[in-house]
């Protein structure tokens, strides 16, 4: 049976009809797809075709999501990569792929099979090699790792939770307006597979850093960011820079893990559009 929905089918049809570079876009956990949108509408108007499938079986809204949280316990970091490249291998381009947090992991995974054109990594969750364990990430992980049978659970965050892990460098009224937003529970098992990904030798959030035809990657890194602080982003551009390919980080000053979606979205995405029209021009 495929595992893509119809909206899914129907945006790799229209990449494919429009003969342009396609640009994946891959978000992480408490969000859905729709937190992309303004991305993809500024790389659309820049000649790109763009595609957000969800994790499979998202609901379509936020407000869905929050009414059956259910749906979205037990799903794995294989699994969801899986249904990416299930997704990238119907497209006629190899794509720019876009992930941020357990999204930006997920990217890396994409680029190590080889099927990106190139690949830029935000905030990404840390990988197996990744060693760093700052306090602030323990911390902004607790609400799911402290419990063990939340590893079996879609977890959502308290508006508290959020700010600190999420919305840090923000003023109280944005975090909240981010929180009830886009803010959707998330499953805990990735989350489980990060923090045991240097114990266990088959753990699935393992990246391929040294295959040549990984392409140019891009690691962009929120300076004030709690969940994915800077030691995780720094130790990911370590093991990626010994690749063959272009591979590159920029920080941007004073941003928290909110970056993607909160009022300084677009300085992000320029940089990230910049970088794409460099390597993988629309």
């Amino acid at each position: 049976m495929n595992g893509l929905t119809e909206t899914e089918l129907d945006e790799i049809a229209l990449a494919n009809e429009k003969g342009s570079r396609p640009v994946v876009f891959v978000h992480g956990l408490w969000l859905l797809s729709s937190s992309w949108d303004r991305w993809r509408a500024l790389f659309e108007d820049n000649g790109y075709a763009t595609l957000a499938p969800g994790w499979p079986d998202d609901p379509a809204t936020v407000e869905a999501a929050k009414n059956d949280p259910s749906v979205f316990a037990h799903k794995m970091v294989q699994q969801v990569t899986d249904h990416y490249l299930e997704a990238i291998s119907k497209l006629d381009r190899q794509p720019v792929v876009i992930g941020h947090s357990f999204g930006g992991l997920i990217s890396l995974k994409i680029a190590g099979e080889g099927v990106a054109s190139s690949t830029i990594a935000i905030d990404n969750a840390p990988f197996q090699g990744v060693l760093p364990l700052p306090v602030s990430s323990l911390k902004s992980s607790a609400p799911v790792l402290a419990n063990p049978t939340n590893i079996g659970k879609a977890v959502a965050l308290t508006l508290e939770q959020f700010t600190y892990g999420w919305a840090n460098n923000l003023d109280a009224a944005e975090a909240k307006e981010l929180w009830e937003t886009y803010h959707v529970p998330a499953p805990g098992a990735p989350l489980f597979q990060a923090a045991t990904a240097n114990i266990n030798p088959f753990s699935e959030t393992k990246v391929d850093t040294r295959n040549d035809a990984r392409g140019p990657v891009l690691i962009i890194a929120g300076e004030k960011d709690n969940t994915v602080p800077l030691a995780i982003t720094h130790a990911t551009y370590k093991l990626e820079s010994k690749n063959v390919g272009e591979t590159r980080i920029t920080e941007i000053p004073g941003r928290g893990h909110s970056l993607v979606i909160d009022s300084g979205w677009r300085e992000v995405a320029d940089t990230a559009l910049e970088f794409a029209q460099t390597y993988s021009p629309s």
